[in-house]
């Protein structure tokens, strides 16, 4: 594997990471908080904005990432024909819907927030987050299989 192959794996595996926590921080950390309005509207906005933002580049980030592993890697007939392949459409896919469901979980929050509200923009949007928050767990598992063949422990 060259040194330019292995910067591309090494940032795809970094911002995913850093996606998912992301997500799955604010599922289990930030949105009870705020359910429980215990916190004022302008951090938590701050929060989400951030959230928003790590999200959206990490989109781009990924889809170009990854997109540049399946050229180096796959064929259409072994992104179409084989398990791994399988799990690779199936990892793009989940990252489509997890940035869709962040996006409008952001949007929700946001509206929400406009108006110096917290609870009730936090139960609106905590279905879209938590929706997202599942996605995650199914990439990183995703993810893990993905690694595990790669490692020669799951033969795929």
């Amino acid at each position: 594997m060259s040194v330019h192959n292995a910067v591309i794996y090494a940032a795809h595996l970094l911002v995913g990471a850093l996606w998912t926590g992301s997500v799955l921080f604010a599922v289990a950390a930030v949105l009870p908080t705020a359910r429980d309005g215990d916190v004022r509207p302008e951090p938590l906005a701050a929060v989400f904005g951030r959230l928003m933002t790590l999200s959206r580049v990490s989109a781009v980030v990924m889809l170009l990432t990854g997109g540049h592993m399946a050229a180096q890697l796959y064929t259409f007939e072994t992104l179409a024909g084989s398990t791994r392949g399988h799990l690779v459409l199936a990892m793009t896919l989940l990252w489509l819907v997890m940035a869709g469901l962040v996006e409008v979980g952001n949007a929700r929050m946001s509206d929400g927030l406009e108006l110096k509200k917290v609870r009730s923009p936090a139960r609106e949007a905590g279905r879209f987050y938590r929706g997202a928050g599942v996605v995650a767990i199914l990439l990183l598992v995703d993810a893990g299989l993905l690694a595990a063949n790669s490692a020669g422990l799951l033969p795929l």
